[in-house]
């Protein structure tokens, strides 16, 4: 039965295409431990940076062995802007001063916000 079934290309299985030129880039292991003992190594290009924490097949982090010594992953956080430091950006403490004083007469005179009862 074997000799009489077909032969033929497995589809999807093989490239046609030759390997031949093809240049890799450069690559470069990194080497990862978790807390439950696992270690594992990640492939990079050699121009890319590793994460000082990656992922177990665990799920629990592991991180980077003998990395980058004491750089952080992070980037340090901007302080935060404020509403009113948006606001200083745009106008200065004078015009603002003048501004208020300017809402603050036509609030007293009531010709802002008249209520209708």
């Amino acid at each position: 039965m074997a000799e009489r079934s077909l032969r033929g290309m497995k589809i999807g299985a093989h490239s046609l295409e030759s390997d031949a030129g093809v240049a890799f880039v450069a690559r470069r292991e990194e080497s990862y431990h978790c807390e439950d003992g696992h270690t594992f190594t990640v492939t990079f290009a050699e121009d890319a940076e590793a994460p000082a924490v990656w992922e177990c097949k665990c799920g629990k982090r592991a991180e980077l062995i003998g990395g980058a010594d004491g750089e952080d992953d992070e980037k340090p956080a901007k302080p935060q802007r404020t509403h009113w430091d948006m606001l200083l950006e745009r106008r200065s403490v004078e015009e603002l001063q003048v501004l208020l004083d300017e809402r603050l007469e036509l609030l007293r005179q009531g010709k802002l916000y008249k209520r209708l009862h």
